[in-house]
């Protein structure tokens, strides 16, 4: 065994704070992960653990070497991907996480077409709207619509979309379109959000503020929403393109456009911890090659009367844009 696997074997351990997960998260036997850290405590003359039967905890020596160790192992990680590069095809299992709802749209398309391009690469799919551990969970790549503050995790910003404010023209035609954001306070709401909220947020000439509103109901997955207002029970609030087929077809109407955030995005995330294989840069490249081909498309008007059924859905909007989400 060499050095680096030794520091990268206690890296794992120190952020795991567990002998037992960090030999999970690296596919090793808890027996030959206490080998290796006892192997380098070895080598550096000093204890770099405190244990005891209940606890883990890193002594001042092993705080100098998690905080030193970190730019050392990037690099190496990184020589060492750039140099297979040039000489790897993508092959094996990649794992992938995503909310429920973007199953329904174009994210079918782009997998489909992913895995008749790679067929040697096994695409293995979590749908959930839950926060995951990616370590934990043996994830490569996490797809999500919301802001991702974990300092582990590489962030890509993939494209950016439209929230949409919508209800079916039957609703519209007895309750009445509102002209305002504020005018939606005597409406049924359905409002997708994470946490419990009775604001919605809209922005009207660069100025962001939120509305008080009578939700509902509320929930973390849109999808659910969107069937509850295509029954006429509320007024939708919820990523457009979730419900874009919905709209093209007219069986839901939208309102407020010129009032909805621009601030919404979707994000490719990973561990800057995992080994960036083939087929995980692979995936990267081509969710932003997809997301380049769905700058074009259809746009709806500002406002459509009830009685005109929609013609068209406002698309993902172009920008393609690598970053954080910081």
């Amino acid at each position: 065994m060499d050095g680096l696997d030794l520091i990268k074997t206690f890296r794992e351990v120190a952020f795991r704070r567990s002998f037992s997960r960090a030999a999970i998260s690296l596919g090793m036997s808890k027996a030959t992960v206490s080998r290796y850290v006892a192997e380098l405590e070895t080598r550096s003359g000093v204890r770099l653990l405190n244990r005891s039967t209940r606890s883990l905890s890193l002594t001042d020596a092993g705080q100098v070497l998690l905080d030193r160790s970190t730019e050392l192992v990037t690099m190496a990680e990184n020589t060492l991907n750039d140099l297979q590069a040039h000489g790897s095809h993508p092959r094996g299992r990649l794992r992938m996480s995503a909310p429920h709802g973007l199953i329904a749209g174009w994210l079918s398309d782009v997998i489909a077409e992913f895995i008749k391009r790679y067929p040697d690469v096994y695409v293995s799919l979590v749908f959930t709207n839950d926060d995951l551990d990616l370590i934990e969970e043996g994830i490569d790549v996490h797809l999500t619509g919301g802001r991702i503050d974990d300092m582990n995790l590489i962030v890509r910003r993939l494209v950016q979309f439209d929230m949409v404010v919508c209800a079916t023209p039957a609703y519209w035609a007895q309750r009445g379109m509102p002209q305002t954001p504020e005018d939606l306070s005597r409406h049924e709401v359905l409002s997708y959000s994470a946490k419990p909220t009775t604001h919605l947020p809209f922005e009207t000439d660069g100025r962001q503020y939120d509305v008080p509103v009578h939700s509902r109901m509320e929930a973390n997955d849109a999808v659910a929403l969107i069937e509850l207002a295509l029954r006429s029970v509320g007024v939708a609030y919820v990523p457009e393109p979730l419900a874009q087929s919905h709209l093209e077809r007219g069986a839901l109407v939208p309102v407020l456009r010129e009032h909805m955030p621009r601030d919404h995005w979707l994000y490719a995330a990973y561990s800057q911890r995992r080994h960036n294989s083939a087929a995980m840069r692979a995936m990267l490249d081509f969710l932003e090659q997809s997301m380049g081909a769905l700058t074009e498309g259809p746009a709806l008007p500002p406002a459509l009367p009830v009685a005109v059924m929609s013609p068209g859905c406002a698309r993902f909007k172009a920008q393609e844009q690598v970053g954080s989400s910081q």
